[in-house]
């Protein structure tokens, strides 16, 4: 990958109203980010309550430096064809619909695989590698080349830790859905620890020493 990226503070994203903001601006928080479609196709209906799920994260845990930033993408079956000033209006009347307002930012519509795909999401795929040796039904991805550790689909997501350095990929709903049914107690969780910077860590202890079993 070009470029010596340390970590994601070093990325840059557009703004659905065309503006370019650093993503040194959410420095300090623990970053979930996201790949999102707007136009959800009816038949998937695991997908357009995404949104109030990650309405509720941020409800639950925005207060303790938390935050999600979800980049629209049109890659995954033509499913956010919508150009970026209509992708809150569509938001809001369509699907979801009902009035809907995102509590956390939403950028501009970017491509996260092939040969246009942006930067940070290269970073973030060589930094938390999944190889999937199932690639999917190719008719309903538009891009090339396919690669082995490509996003498959839409809302696949990444966790980012205090420090700007990727913590661990999630990339099916299982997990998501999980979190969401468990509410607070996801502060029992072993993933939990990565809302502490890792230079609070003491000296030559990891994760697994913090938090056993």
């Amino acid at each position: 990958m070009e470029g010596d990226y340390k970590c994601i503070y070093d990325f840059c994203a557009e703004t659905l109203d065309g503006r370019t903001v650093s993503l040194s601006e959410f420095k300090g928080k623990v970053i979930l980010i996201v790949n999102v479609a707007i136009i959800i196709i009816s038949h998937c209906t695991s997908f357009p309550c995404q949104y109030p799920r990650l309405n509720a994260l941020m409800e639950t845990f925005g207060h303790l430096n938390f935050t999600v930033l979800a980049f629209c993408c049109n890659q995954f079956g033509l499913q956010s064809p919508e150009v970026n000033h209509e992708t809150l209006n569509v938001l809001k009347y369509v699907r979801p619909g009902g009035g809907f307002v995102p509590k956390f930012p939403i950028l501009g519509r970017i491509e996260v695989n092939g040969l246009n795909e942006e930067p940070l999401f290269v970073y973030l795929k060589e930094s938390l590698p999944f190889v999937n040796p199932v690639i999917g039904d190719i008719k309903k991805f538009y891009w090339s080349p396919i690669k082995v550790n490509d996003i498959r689909w839409n809302f696949e997501k990444f966790l980012v830790a205090a420090d700007g350095v990727p913590f661990r990929s999630y990339r099916d709903l299982f997990l998501f859905m999980s979190l969401m049914a468990e509410g607070k107690k996801l502060f029992k969780w072993r993933d939990l620890w990565v809302w502490i910077d890792r230079s609070l860590l003491p000296q030559g202890r990891g994760l697994n020493s913090l938090c056993p079993g």
